[in-house]
C-alpha cells in the first residue's frame, strides 16, 4: 500500500510540473552557475541532475560558469595575494593566465564529465572559442579584466541544436589575442541576450532580493525593470547585489523574457524555479 500511495504520488508530481515542461521545452534557459552550489559536492551534483533532467525534457539548456574561490585557492598555493578593488580581481598578465587555467581548464572539464556522469551529454567552451566573447580593457588599474563588446553565440546555438548541453567558462579575447577576465554574471546576461533565452537564472548564495536584508521573510518574489529601479532608488538593492540585478535588467532589454535571482543553497532550486509554482528566489520582468 506504501509503494502505490509513494506511486500515484510520483505520478501526481509530474503531472503538475507538465505546463511548466510543455512551456519550456524547446526553449533556452541559460544558468549562471556559481556560488556555494559550485563549491559543495553534494549540491554541485543536484545541479548537475537539473541541468541533465531539463536537457532531456526538451530546455535548450545552458550553463555559464565562473569560479573565483578556486582561482583564489590556485593563487594562494603559487604565493601570489589575490587583490580586489570595488569587489573585481585586479588581473595582471601572471593572474590572467591562472584564471584561464583554472576556468577553461579544470573547472570547465570537469563540469563537462560531472554531466556525463548523470547521464547528459555536455561540450566545454570558453568565451576564447570561435572569439566568442570579445572584450576590451575595463580599466587600466584592473589590468586584464574584460568589458564586453560583442558576442558570437552561433558555436553555442550549434550545439544547442545537436543536443549537447554546451557549458561555458567567462574569459574573453580582443583582435590582438589577448584574454579578459569576465564577470560571470555579466558574461551570462550577454549570452542569454544573443541567443533570445526565455530565462536567465543567476545562482546565489542568498534567498533572492530582499526588502530586508537581515530577513529572508521579506523575500520579494517577483518585480518588474521599473520596479527594480525604484527599489535601486530606495537602497533597497544595494553592495553586492547591485551587479546582479543589472546584469538581469541588462539580459531583458537584450530580449531574454525574464531572469531569476535564485538560491542556490537550496537542493534542485533550477527545478523549483522552472517547474514549480512558488520558484526558488526573486523573478524580474519586463513592463
Amino acid at each position: 500500500m506504501e509503494k502505490e500511495l509513494s506511486n500515484a504520488f510520483r505520478a501526481e508530481i509530474i503531472l503538475q510540473a507538465l505546463p511548466y515542461i510543455k512551456r519550456y521545452s524547446g526553449k533556452v534557459v541559460v544558468v549562471k552557475y556559481g556560488g556555494n552550489a559550485m563549491t559543495d559536492e553534494d549540491l554541485k551534483r543536484q545541479v548537475m541532475q537539473d541541468i541533465v533532467l531539463l536537457r532531456l525534457i526538451g530546455v535548450k539548456i545552458v550553463l555559464v560558469h565562473g569560479g573565483g574561490p578556486e582561482i583564489s585557492g590556485l593563487m594562494d598555493a603559487l604565493g601570489k595575494k589575490p587583490e580586489f578593488v570595488n569587489g573585481l580581481r585586479v588581473t595582471d598578465k601572471e593572474t590572467v593566465d591562472i584564471v584561464e587555467m583554472v576556468l577553461a581548464g579544470k573547472i570547465n572539464k570537469s563540469l563537462v564529465t560531472l554531466i556525463g556522469q548523470q547521464g547528459g551529454t555536455a561540450v566545454g567552451l570558453s568565451g576564447v572559442d570561435a572569439c566568442m566573447i570579445e572584450a576590451r580593457r575595463k580599466n587600466e588599474a584592473l589590468g586584464f579584466v574584460g568589458e564586453i563588446t560583442k558576442v558570437n553565440v552561433s558555436p553555442v546555438s550549434d550545439l544547442i541544436e545537436k543536443e549537447y548541453i554546451p557549458v561555458i567558462s567567462t574569459i574573453a579575447c580582443d583582435k590582438e589575442g589577448n584574454v579578459y577576465n569576465i564577470n560571470g554574471d555579466t558574461a551570462a546576461a550577454f549570452i542569454a541576450g544573443a541567443l533570445g533565452a526565455e530565462r536567465l537564472i543567476l545562482m546565489t548564495d542568498i534567498a533572492g532580493i530582499l526588502r530586508n536584508k537581515d530577513d529572508p521573510s521579506t523575500l520579494i518574489p517577483e518585480m518588474t525593470v521599473s520596479e527594480a529601479d525604484a527599489l535601486f532608488n530606495d537602497g533597497v538593492i544595494s553592495g553586492g547585489m547591485i551587479p546582479k540585478v543589472d546584469c538581469c535588467v541588462e539580459a531583458i532589454k537584450q530580449g531574454v523574457k525574464n531572469a531569476v535571482i535564485t538560491d542556490g543553497r537550496i537542493p534542485h532550486s533550477i527545478l523549483m524555479e522552472l517547474l514549480t509554482d512558488e520558484g526558488a528566489g526573486t523573478l524580474i520582468k519586463g513592463e
